[in-house]
C-alpha cells in the first residue's frame, strides 16, 4: 500500500488540503487574510485559502517526522530574515499559525496529543494520508505505466 513516502509531497499536500476543506471543524480564523506567518515573512500569504494548505502540510510532517513538537514546527516553518547588509538570520514562524490549524486538526480528530513529546496521527488522520497517497498513485499510474506496480 502507497504512503506518503511514495507520493510527491506537493501533490499529496494539495490533494489532502481539498479534503480539508469540506472538514466541519477546520475553518480560517479571521484574522488569516491579513496576517503573516512569521517574522521572517515580509508579506501575507498569496494563496487564498492557505490555512488549508498549511493543515494538510501539518498532516503530512507528523505522519513523517511524528511524535513532533510545536517548538520544532515553528523551526520547521520559519526561514531567513535578511538582516540589512549582514546575511540573513533564522527566524521561526509564528506560533499561531502553526498552533491553530494543529488544535483544529485535534477536533476534526486526526491528530493527538502524545504526552510531553508532541503530537501524533491518529487512526483517522493516518488513513487519511495513506488513502490520498493510494488515490494520488493510482492516477500517477494512469500515465506512467511503470508506476502501475506500486499503486
Amino acid at each position: 500500500m502507497p504512503t506518503a513516502y511514495d507520493v510527491p509531497p506537493d501533490l499529496l499536500i494539495n490533494r489532502i488540503a481539498e479534503h480539508l476543506k469540506h472538514v466541519s471543524q477546520i475553518s480560517p480564523p479571521p484574522w488569516t487574510s491579513f496576517s503573516k506567518t512569521g517574522s521572517h515573512a515580509m508579506r501575507r500569504p498569496q494563496e487564498r485559502d492557505w490555512w488549508y494548505t498549511r493543515c494538510a502540510s501539518l498532516l503530512r510532517k507528523i505522519y513523517i517526522h511524528g511524535p513532533i513538537g510545536l517548538a520544532r514546527l515553528e523551526s520547521e516553518y520559519g526561514g531567513g530574515k535578511e538582516v540589512g547588509y549582514y546575511p540573513a538570520h533564522h527566524r521561526d514562524a509564528g506560533g499561531s499559525s502553526i498552533r491553530k490549524p494543529l488544535q483544529q486538526l485535534e477536533a476534526a480528530g486526526y491528530v493527538a496529543k502524545y504526552g510531553k513529546r508532541g503530537r501524533i496521527l491518529t487512526g483517522k488522520g493516518m488513513s487519511l494520508v495513506d488513502r490520498q497517497s493510494t488515490e494520488l498513485l493510482k492516477e500517477m499510474a494512469k500515465s506512467r505505466p511503470e508506476l502501475a506496480r506500486y499503486a
